[in-house]
């Protein structure tokens, strides 16, 4: 397969835009400009009362004319008041007036006054705040899970892999979008928008103190160059890729993947399955779908199973997992279950509940 430069890989319209930029999911917030419009609403209301208050007792007020206190003069007073100017043309002269002013409209002053600093203070406070916020999410995000790529395979992943308990915000999600980063954003993942094939937007997603990685993006080429990125960063790490051709499987395994999977060929056999036995096909999408239905996973033997075969356990057992070795539930060399073994049994799956910690969904295609 020849692979094409790795600047061409991946590259959407707004790509040189954006890229390295973090986007942690936040609380959805009110648009900017209904927030300005309420907050200049506000203002407003204090502004009326302040005259009204004003106008109220328009005979306690002197004005440097000597043609009284009216309606006009009274938001004129209003306005320079609660805006700190003070003129001096107009003052309260009775002791009714100046009380009011001391108890009603000095406080309504400093109101005015935080609600119209306060967009300018938000707006500045709001970049050191996310910093801090970007800062901290680094400090503590260790043992995480990375996923490239949030099409239709990737959120697939995502949600399964969610399924075992795994939380929100040990997930991380790279695409080269900004639309697809704010979509996982407002789904409660935190995003890096940038080339995955990049070692630099890699380590933004802090890969190197991931505990795996899930490669789902649309071309076979791409997927080789992020897991061979990826593996340079993070020896340790498990990787999962998904490619479209089977061709192109053992390329991604000889890149440092523990597991390929490939969507084109295991969409065509479940095709292929359906057509000779629609009972079969629709027994293997049962499976497929996580939370529905019949569901397999892994999980590990119990001292009640140790010494039984794979028949004799009360599950469903299709494969047993000894060491680094995946044997059929009837392989000789099976025998008896032993404690440090692990079984891939098929359960019936119970909407609503959450997979145990130590049983864990087999990657779906």
């Amino acid at each position: 397969m020849k692979l094409p430069r790795q600047d061409t890989i991946a590259r959407q319209p707004d790509e040189h835009l954006v890229t390295h930029r973090v986007l942690l999911p936040r609380k959805i917030v009110e648009h900017p400009i209904r927030q300005v419009a309420k907050r200049l609403s506000m203002a407003l209301v204090v502004l009326v009362a302040t005259a009204a208050i004003v106008y109220a007792d328009r005979d306690g007020y002197k004005d440097n004319n000597g043609d009284g206190v009216d309606l006009l003069d009274a938001f004129y007073y209003a306005t320079v008041t609660l805006s700190t100017t003070g003129y001096g043309d107009i003052t309260p002269a009775g002791d009714a007036a100046r009380l009011v002013n001391i108890l009603v409209v000095t406080p309504l002053r400093v109101l005015f006054l935080i609600i119209l600093v306060g967009t300018t203070l938000e707006a500045l406070t709001e970049r050191t705040r996310e910093e801090w916020r970007l800062n901290r999410w680094r400090s503590t995000l260790r043992d995480h899970t990375v996923v490239i790529g949030f099409g239709t395979k990737g959120r697939s992943a995502i949600r399964t892999v969610c399924a075992t308990g795994l939380k929100k915000d040990q997930v991380v999600v790279v695409d080269p979008s900004s639309k697809v980063i704010d979509a996982a954003a407002a789904e409660g993942y935190a995003g890096i928008i940038g080339d995955a094939t990049r070692s630099d937007v890699l380590r933004r997603a802090e890969v190197h103190k991931a505990r795996q990685i899930i490669v789902a993006t649309q071309r076979d080429d791409t997927a080789v160059l992020v897991t061979l990125t990826a593996r340079q960063l993070n020896r340790g790490a498990k990787i999962v890729a998904a490619v479209r051709e089977e061709e192109n499987a053992p390329l991604l395994k000889q890149s440092g993947a523990d597991a390929v999977i490939t969507s084109a060929s295991a969409a065509g056999r479940l095709l292929g399955l359906s057509v000779l036995s629609p009972a079969a096909g629709m027994v293997m999408e049962d499976l497929i779908q996580q939370g529905s239905g019949l569901d397999i996973v892994e999980r590990p033997v119990i001292k009640a199973e140790v010494g039984k075969t794979p028949r004799e356990t009360d599950d469903l057992v299709v494969s047993v997992i000894r060491g680094h070795r995946v044997l059929g539930y009837d392989d000789p060399d099976v025998g008896k279950l032993e404690l440090t073994d692990r079984l891939i049994t098929i359960v019936r799956a119970t909407p609503g509940t959450q997979i145990a910690p130590d049983m864990r969904p087999l990657p779906r295609d």
